[in-house]
């Protein structure tokens, strides 16, 4: 297979233009939707899904429908995307990138299946949910099943390289996933307390994403610094978006259960800030409505969250991380992937801004919370 960027050109964004939260830029400009972005890489990801289609026939008979159900309703898969792009920036796609992206897709599909669990969800990415088709017992071991069978597949690999580094990011990823759930409810909990978490439960499988796209490239110890770097902001920005969506989205475009946070006492971005500069009878409202959440409390917890200007806060750190992610690239030659790699921050951050301000424009696409 020859680098995907070879045989078709991705849509340029190049960062030279304004930002998705610049003032001064074109307020008309099209919008790319989440196929022009990675459209080039259809034929990478439709690799990925029939691997993934394949991974079925590993388990046994009577548990196959519960794995055919978690591994073919792939979302937009931006872990294979990066591994892909970030392999395509710095060498040539082949075989075992296929084989790397189905190991990551399979951790990441594992922890939605016990992440649902955990919230008690009932939708995702537009249909029930395994736990809410076959209960918590079956979709926490066929959780831990996708894990065991994706450490495996590492494991064939002639190097221990990647076998040791998709175990580490899956074990940061469960600790990341255990220290959310220790915090939750606590009213002290710090900004660096959140950000920790949620580097660790998503940033490092899109950091691993594409620290072995560019390893099965060839590319050497620097780019694949630079690159898992730009992973690692990417998917903590990611995470920053997910949470506003949980606060200020909609069920329905974002495809899965909308509030679980709230649910579950979990203090995301927008609820840190509120708290911090809340004064003693607004703070002492949200605590309330944090300790004990039910649906009726949204309309007051959104004029708390807007008179403290919670969503441009978090709006504003999610753009830190993503200029972090373009930093991160000075090393990276230029390139038609490099270039999309940066159109993958652009995109995030105009989705990012559409929430609670009106629907995004009507050529940009659905938004991503909940599909990836």
């Amino acid at each position: 297979m020859t680098c995907l960027c070879l045989d078709r050109k991705l849509p340029r964004m190049l960062v030279s233009q304004p930002s998705a939260t610049d003032p001064k830029r074109k307020v008309n400009k099209p919008l790319l939707t989440w196929k022009e972005v990675i459209g080039p890489a259809e034929p990478f990801l439709d690799a990925v899904a029939g691997r993934l289609s394949e991974q079925i026939k590993a388990f046994e008979r009577d548990i196959a429908t519960y794995a055919e159900y978690a591994l073919t309703n792939q979302g937009k898969q931006i872990r294979p995307v990066l591994v892909a792009l970030a392999g395509g920036a710095t060498g040539r796609i082949s075989e075992p990138h296929i084989t790397a992206a189905v190991i990551i897709e399979m951790v990441h599909l594992a922890t939605l299946v016990h992440d649902d669990v955990m919230d008690e969800a009932q939708i995702r990415r537009g249909r029930p949910t395994l736990a809410a088709n076959w209960g918590s017992e079956i979709s926490v071991l066929l959780g831990d099943c996708l894990f065991a069978h994706a450490v495996e597949l590492a494991a064939g690999f002639p190097s221990t390289e990647v076998c040791r580094a998709v175990s580490a990011a899956t074990k940061a990823v469960c600790s990341g996933e255990i220290l959310q759930t220790q915090r939750r409810k606590n009213f002290e909990l710090s900004r660096a307390e959140y950000f920790q978490v949620i580097q660790m439960k998503t940033g490092e499988l899109f950091a691993l994403s594409c620290d072995l796209g560019a390893y099965l490239s060839g590319a050497g110890a620097g780019q694949r610094s630079a690159l898992r770097q730009y992973g690692l902001a990417i998917g903590t920005a990611y995470q920053i978006y997910d949470d506003c969506l949980d606060l200020f989205g909609s069920e329905t475009a974002a495809g899965k259960s909308l509030g679980t946070d709230l649910t579950k006492g979990k203090l995301t971005l927008p609820l840190l800030l509120a708290l911090e500069q809340a004064g003693p009878e607004d703070r002492a409202a949200l605590q309330a409505m944090v300790s004990d959440w039910a649906p009726e409390h949204f309309p007051r917890m959104h004029t708390l969250l807007d008179r403290y200007g919670a969503l441009d806060g978090a709006r504003q750190a999610l753009q830190q991380y993503l200029q972090l992610a373009h930093q991160a690239l000075d090393v990276v030659p230029e390139s038609e992937c490099r270039a999309s790699l940066d159109t993958l921050s652009s995109y995030l951050a105009r989705q990012t801004n559409a929430l609670g301000g009106g629907t995004p424009a009507t050529n940009s696409g659905r938004p991503m919370g909940g599909t990836i």
